[in-house]
């Protein structure tokens, strides 16, 4: 017995040092690490093997393993090809006054702004569905779509039959969904897509051999690509939900999709098949696109995922909080910033910069929303203004800073969405669009209340509590 005893304590300290060592060595978040350090040595094996089950990325092993190189880069003109030093002369494309914006967006995404886009805001379910549908129906060559969740509601099932009847008039269609987000409906989404022949996959879904349960690295893009010269993103995920004109729809969210057209698309579109090697790991090839010019807008896709190795969305946005001269702007449904991106925030409240965060009063995840609550008193004392949207649950997102600046996309501002899901935003220089953007800022602010330091101090301690406990678990939120 002694022999033994022996054994299981060498067997543990040995076990116990790799996985220590493992996350001293490759965890990027200090308290990441010495949480995992200390699970590894105080619980004997079951530390070392939780920390190998769910502390290890094996995601970014797996993109290295698949050799994923970055989407198609596009240069100015629109054309499939690299410029010579990969980037495209930022003079001719941005004002003078983003160029340090337009800088950090080449060194972080490692591909060029392009010119010659067109983007059109669609509000909520109304208006994004029927457009999106009508893409679908109007598509010729290839259909791709990435969602978090399709529902098998009424909406969803419309989609599932207008992609269907795409396939059945010879239209390549292929679809990914995110492994978690397919079990929010039942039937499942990809069952009822897979009985009508059309080729969809599950983003990393959880599997019992091996033993995979990925619950923080999950597919949260939206994109619909229609044969390389229409796109949408955004937000919005597809499902009843989003229909919000119903009121007598109980679980109505409020949220924004972007209908893009021009060279952009085929950044966008290298996304989606960047995701499809990644699943299957198969390249898929589609047919040369002539990408046409149809507006005056600017943008560039931003990429970002547990795959990668910087982090870039956080990096873009306190890039965008320091640049700011006159307004920073920020809607999201979650705001649980870095301790970096709230330091350059506050301190551009406090050089005269109006900085104000937009955020539901009524959350679909009220732990996140005590989590807020309890970070909110400290940007008020640094002159951010918090507004509440009432209900329904907005999940809008979007970023804007001055009069020509704008962010979009899927991310949202917290630990879940900036280092463990992948995310695709977009960089937006134009005045028009920043002016539509701002414009329907303001409209949601118009019907918000602010939020008063006296209504975070006036808290009772209970709720200061339950406030502090759920943001002391922010990073895993």
């Amino acid at each position: 017995m002694a022999l033994f005893n022996w054994i299981f304590i060498i067997f543990h300290i040995s076990l116990a040092l790799v996985s220590a060592g493992h996350a001293l060595l490759f965890k990027r978040d200090p308290r990441a690490a010495l949480g995992w350090i200390a699970v590894s040595l105080a619980f004997p094996v079951a530390g070392p093997l939780l920390y190998f089950l769910f502390g290890v990325n094996r995601v970014r092993t797996r993109a290295r393993k698949l050799n994923i190189s970055p989407p198609f880069q596009v240069s100015v003109d629109g054309d499939r090809k690299r410029t010579k030093d990969g980037m495209a002369p930022l003079a001719a494309l941005v004002p003078p006054r983003f160029i340090e914006i337009a800088r950090m967006g080449d060194a972080v995404t490692q591909m060029p702004l392009v010119g010659g886009n067109r983007i059109t805001p669609l509000h909520n379910g109304e208006a994004a569905y029927p457009r999106m549908l009508s893409a679908i129906r109007e598509a010729r060559s290839y259909l791709y779509l990435t969602t978090y969740i399709l529902e098998t509601n009424t909406t969803g099932r419309r989609f599932i039959r207008s992609l269907a009847d795409a396939r059945d008039r010879g239209v390549e269609v292929r679809v990914i969904i995110d492994g978690i987000g397919d079990f929010y409906s039942l039937p499942r989404a990809s069952a009822l897509l897979s009985e009508k022949g059309i080729s969809v996959v599950r983003f990393l879904p959880p599997t019992l051999f091996p033993p995979a349960v990925h619950i923080n690295l999950r597919n949260h893009r939206k994109i619909l690509i229609a044969d390389g010269h229409t796109a949408f993103i955004g937000g919005m995920n597809i499902g009843d939900r989003h229909l919000a004109d119903d009121q007598d729809n109980p679980g109505r969210v409020v949220d924004t999709h972007f209908l893009l057209t021009g060279p952009i698309v085929t950044q966008i579109e290298g996304v989606f098949i960047e995701d499809w090697r990644f699943s299957t790991g198969d390249a898929l090839m589609p047919p040369p696109v002539e990408p046409v010019v149809v507006g005056d807008t600017i943008c560039r896709a931003i990429v970002d995922g547990p795959s990668e190795e910087l982090d870039k969305l956080e990096m873009m946005l306190v890039c965008e909080a320091a640049i700011a001269r006159r307004r920073l702007w920020i809607m999201t449904p979650y705001f649980l910033p870095s301790s970096e991106l709230s330091t350059v925030m506050k301190a551009a409240a406090l050089r005269g910069v109006d900085v104000r965060v937009v955020l539901p009063e009524k959350n679909n995840l009220p732990y996140i929303h005590w989590a807020m609550r309890h970070l909110i008193g400290d940007f008020l004392k640094r002159r951010v203004r918090i507004f509440y949207q009432p209900p329904p649950f907005v999940h809008t997102k979007m970023v804007i800073v001055d009069r020509h600046f704008s962010q979009i996309g899927s991310a949202n501002i917290d630990p879940r969405s900036l280092r463990l899901n992948f995310e695709l935003s977009m960089e937006v220089y134009d005045r028009e669009v920043n002016r539509i953007l701002s414009a329907h800022f303001q409209s949601r602010m118009d019907k918000s209340r602010e939020i008063l330091s006296g209504d975070i101090e006036n808290r009772s301690f209970p709720v200061k509590i339950l406030d502090a406990a759920s943001w002391l678990f922010s990073p895993y939120l």
